[in-house]
């Protein structure tokens, strides 16, 4: 690598003598003996006068080169121009060139001069002749300490008369200049990557948000392609199990133990199906953003009973295990999303008493100082190894070992449940021993403070309800009209089908039924345009009309319904839900003279 000790530039007459000078300065500086010193001035003063006279000024840079040994090795002096270039330089550089100028005399002096000489030389670029010298071999100082000793001299060095001053002023600007110059340049070539990185950026990020939004039109497109598939599935689906419920409540005759067996296990089937379906879409609505939390003030026991009652047949199937709901008296009232806490804590037990072949499944809750309350689900089941402790919480994951034979499940539920979780502003922590148990926690504020919807709550009085003389029921499934049928037995005399859209609304101007239960999903005549135009006729506008449907509804069709329906009935639901559900809407049609508007999603 070079060491540059000092730059000159010739742009006028004078600055050929001040080359000269200069070259015997540090020639004299570097220890070179007054012969050398001369034949180096001598060389240097010829090719700067070539450069002035050829090519309108060149400059001149000294430097040490530093073959990494202790002393330095070479004393390099390079002469450049912006010329037109040197032709003939080999012939000139042979000594067989001649010419009437005198032009290359100066170069083959120069080279005779010096230990060794290059030169590169275009009609575009210029001229570039290094000339090299090999330092004297007395010189017993190391490359750092010559060139300090020899640059401080330079610059300490005074000027014999004012021109030579003049002239050092002039040539330190000049080096300056074409500092500036260097570092201009360097800042438009820094400028020009700049601006080509920041196309790339903008590229990038074009590109990113291109990818972006086609994830998120993805995202939408599978979470309504699920919405109709699960529509799909689930009408077959609530068919089977609502079929299954009457037949084993021996509605319509006894069964044979066999025949009790075979359809136990159709109903378990088709209940652990529904609840896959329920799972998948569920999960999709959460990735894409659609779940709407819906929070209202209720107590932690009133949970615990419920899951208590939902829960007993799995439990006891395994006399083994003992579920246990500590008392959670003291917890008070929270203000949260009911329905999806219930959601939550059902998959953790569900889990626990799954893989707990002995002991106890435990319940329980308490309110920290931050105002935050966990419920705990603790077991003493085969634990989970730290290995996978995260894994169980990805979708359709589940852990090998010899339980799997055993223990059938989708995966979905704990991963769902943390997704819920942090819906709610909470989280799910998750503690176990492998071999010893494990405890799932779900940790959320005593009070949801995010967007809250308008809430409806109703008191319900025990009232029977009123002998209604005709339902009608306009649905295309007949497996549907067929449960519903027998749902709604008590409550009418006469229950009218209609197995389409045309006919309902035929029927449904006929005999002027007292509440209609209108299927969403209907071919030819869907749903929606059987409601529109219910409402548009005089003598049908007033007629009640539940929306009975498996379709899970948008929070923007369900905000649509609110002040044209009395109701939404979901065929998705457990038949004892469903008939629950079923009797309290009845029960406030049926009793009230004003029929008030009501919206149940």
């Amino acid at each position: 690598m070079n060491a540059i000790l000092l730059k000159v530039e010739v742009k006028y007459e004078h600055d050929v003598v001040l080359a000269r000078q200069r070259t015997r300065q540090i020639a004299q500086l570097l220890n070179f003996d007054h012969q050398e010193q001369v034949r180096l001035a001598t060389a240097v003063s010829e090719l700067a006068r070539n450069a002035f006279q050829y090519a309108n000024g060149g400059k001149i840079e000294f430097s040490l080169a530093d073959d990494s040994a202790e002393t330095p090795a070479n004393f390099m002096i390079r002469i450049t121009d912006q010329g037109p270039g040197i032709p003939h330089i080999e012939a000139i550089l042979s000594g067989q060139y001649i010419s009437d100028t005198g032009m290359g005399l100066g170069i083959v002096g120069a080279k005779r001069l010096v230990d060794d000489l290059t030169i590169d030389s275009t009609s575009t670029r210029g001229t570039c002749i290094q000339l090299t010298k090999l330092l004297p071999k007395n010189l017993l100082v190391t490359h750092r300490e010559l060139l300090s000793i020899t640059s401080l001299a330079l610059s300490q060095q005074a000027p014999q008369n004012p021109f030579e001053e003049i002239q050092r002023q002039n040539q330190e600007l000049l080096v300056a200049l074409e500092e500036v110059q260097r570092q201009k340049q360097m800042l438009t070539l820094l400028n020009q990557e700049l601006e080509e990185t920041n196309c790339g950026v903008m590229a990038l990020s074009g590109e990113l948000e291109q990818r972006a939004d086609y994830q998120r039109r993805s995202s939408e497109l599978k979470t309504e392609f699920l919405s109709n598939i699960t529509h799909e599935l689930r009408t077959p689906l609530n068919s089977i199990i609502s079929i299954s419920a009457i037949l084993m409540s021996r509605l319509d005759g006894e069964l044979t133990t066999e025949q009790e067996k075979q359809v136990s296990f159709i109903q378990s089937s088709a209940k652990s199906l529904s609840e896959l379906v329920n799972d998948v879409l569920d999960l999709a609505k959460v990735e894409a953003g659609k779940i709407v939390i819906r929070p209202r003030n209720f107590e932690i026991k009133e949970i615990f009973r419920i899951l208590r009652g939902m829960l007993k047949p799995l439990v006891q199937s395994s006399s083994s295990v003992n579920l246990i709901f500590d008392d959670c008296s003291d917890i008070p009232i929270l203000f949260t999303d009911e329905g999806k806490v219930s959601q939550i804590l059902r998959n953790f037990i569900s889990n626990s008493l799954k893989y707990t072949y002995e002991g106890e499944v435990r319940v329980s809750a308490r309110m920290a100082a931050d105002n935050t309350v966990m419920i705990s689900v603790s077991d003493t089941g085969i634990g989970i190894a730290p290995e996978d402790s995260e894994r169980i919480f990805e979708a359709f994951a589940q852990v090998e070992g010899d339980h799997q034979h055993k223990i059938r499940g989708t995966g979905l539920g704990l991963p769902l449940s943390r997704k819920l979780a942090h819906l709610l502003g909470g989280k799910v922590k998750m503690e176990s021993i492998y071999g010893q148990g494990s405890t799932f926690s779900l940790i959320l504020p005593g009070y949801y403070n995010g967007p809250q919807e308008a809430q409806y709550s109703e008191l319900y009085a025990e009232v029977a309800p009123t002998l209604c003389n005709r339902i009608l029921i306009i649905d295309d499934h007949p497996t549907d009209r067929y449960v519903l049928k027998k749902m709604l037995e008590n409550y009418a005399e006469h229950i009218i089908e209609a197995s389409s859209g045309e006919e309902g609304l035929a029927l449904a101007e006929q005999i002027k039924p007292c509440v209609i239960f209108l299927d969403w999903m209907m071919p030819f005549m869907p749903g929606q345009e059987v409601l529109a135009r219910l409402k548009q006729e005089p003598s049908t506008r007033d007629i009640p009309i539940i929306i009975h449907t498996s379709k899970t509804l948008s929070d923007q069709e369900q905000q649509s319904l609110q002040n044209q329906t009395n109701g939404i009935l979901s065929k998705c639901s457990a038949q004892k839900s469903r008939a629950k559900e079923l009797d309290r809407m009845l029960h406030e049609l049926l009793s009230s003279q004003d029929l008030r508007i009501l919206s149940y999603a």
